[in-house]
């Protein structure tokens, strides 16, 4: 049983740093981006929000200030804050702010049906001539701060410039990463476990997760986020007409649009030249709840591995690639599995014959070397490519710290894929709403999302 589990684990393995590899080199080949012309596209932001009173108003005048000419469409979920008080009040002053209000029992249903019912407004708002190619709608999460080019960088030539392209996904930074006492009130040791994990999540998304995007830009794959996605009106038209809406019911509802543009015929750009900033999550309790939901949002959007399959817009390489990302919580629960057997026989060997335990202790040193060389040694490079890239003034001893801090920040998927398999087995597709930063302190019940 033991040769088994080390086969399977060697499979796993080799398939890791396989896939480390095809991720590493687009993304160190990748070179810069020219530019296009904001002005020949009309623009529309959509931020969902429920319970954002606490950052609201601060994203509305970011926006508005660094978008002057785009319509900013603020979805307010049936809060019960003030949030749609203070979105009303923009809008009164401000004939591009809009609010989208939905009530309940109609509201409170998902971050997609928030999002049809403001592209249900924006279609209710535009003239019936408008020129539904030319009009990008584009998703900013409530604490979301777009780069000031943005909308030069999705209005490339190679970007939304080409007619085939039907969405687009910019880069996003945590805009909190350099914050030193995430929890004032706290003491030191809690607010340098805090600094570590949005130090992480900065990391993660401006490398392994971009080079995952680099990876999908050559094989035709490319996905969406919930913060920072464009897609263009008459896309999401043409994905309405077949399903009804735009959006849809899986928790990763963004990747799950990503698929059905492709599918609809049309291409996905990752733009790497700018990017979203949005908050960093400092408490490892509310980043196992979002990265529970992805994981299972993930798993949900399983089904749709058919139409990727049989569609002619996905070619051999792009179909690999879909099945990989969409079985990897599959894999990962299976490599869970192996290390808990591997560790059970052990141990199960120790107490059937306790001279066992002299040979792995002998042997102990062998596995931490094969742990260090292939387990910690990729995540390694990820931290010296995130100096080069992201923050050159850095030292190498930090470069070489982030590394291998990543590679234990990264075993938050062990729980969370778990809790996702057991959440899709016990038919619990609810959710609770992730607390904003600045409502760390507010007592009181947590709202569910669908």
């Amino acid at each position: 049983m033991l040769s088994l589990l080390g086969s399977i684990s060697l499979v796993l393995t080799v398939m890791f740093l396989a896939y480390m590899t095809f991720i590493l080199i687009p993304y160190v080949r990748h070179r810069k981006e020219k530019p296009g012309d904001p002005a020949l596209f009309d623009w529309h932001i959509f931020v969902p929000c429920r319970d954002e009173a606490a950052v609201i108003a601060t994203t509305i005048a970011r926006q508005r200030e660094r978008f002057p000419q785009a319509h900013l469409w603020v979805i307010d979920d049936d809060s019960d804050d003030e949030t749609s008080a203070i979105i009303q009040a923009h809008a009164d002053v401000d004939p591009f702010v809009h609010l989208v209000q939905r009530r309940r029992p109609l509201a409170r249903t998902g971050k997609g049906d928030a999002l049809n019912s403001a592209y249900d407004a924006l279609n209710g708002w535009l003239p019936t001539d408008a020129d539904r190619d030319r009009i990008i709608v584009t998703v900013v999460d409530a604490d979301g701060e777009m780069a000031e080019n943005a909308l030069a960088a999705v209005a490339a030539d190679d970007c939304f410039g080409d007619p085939v392209v039907g969405a687009a996904q910019i880069t996003v930074w945590m805009k909190n990463r350099d914050d030193r006492t995430p929890y004032p009130e706290k003491g030191r040791l809690a607010n340098a476990f805090a600094r570590y994990l949005i130090r992480m999540q900065d990391v993660e998304f401006r490398t392994v997760i971009l080079a995952m995007q680099s990876l999908r830009s050559k094989t035709g794959t490319v996905g969406l986020g919930g913060n920072g996605q464009f897609t263009r009106l008459s896309v999401l038209d043409r994905i309405g007409e077949g399903y009804g809406a735009p959006w849809h019911g899986a928790l990763l509802e963004d990747y799950e649009l990503g698929l059905h543009v492709i599918l609809a015929g049309y291409e996905n750009r990752q733009v790497h030249d700018t990017y979203v900033a949005q908050e960093a999550l400092p408490s490892l309790r509310r980043l196992l709840a979002q990265r529970t939901r992805w994981s299972q949002g993930n798993i949900q959007c399983v089904k749709y591995i058919k139409d990727i399959v049989r569609s002619r817009h996905f070619d051999s390489s792009g179909v690999l690639e879909c099945l990989y990302y969409l079985f990897l919580p599959f894999l990962q629960m299976i490599g869970l599995i192996v290390i808990l057997l591997t560790l059970a026989f052990h141990g199960a060997g120790v107490i059937a014959d306790p001279a066992a335990l002299d040979g792995l202790v002998d042997n102990a040193w062998a596995f931490v070397f094969l742990g260090m060389l292939f387990g910690v040694g990729p995540f390694v490079i990820w931290g010296i490519l995130y100096k080069l890239r992201c923050e050159p003034g850095s030292s190498w001893l930090q470069a070489v710290s982030w590394g291998a801090g990543l590679f234990f920040f990264v075993q938050y998927i062990l729980v969370s894929v778990t809790r996702a398999m057991l959440r899709v087995v016990l038919g619990r597709n609810g959710w609770a709403k992730t607390r904003r930063n600045a409502e760390t302190h507010v007592v009181g019940p947590v709202a569910v999302d669908v």
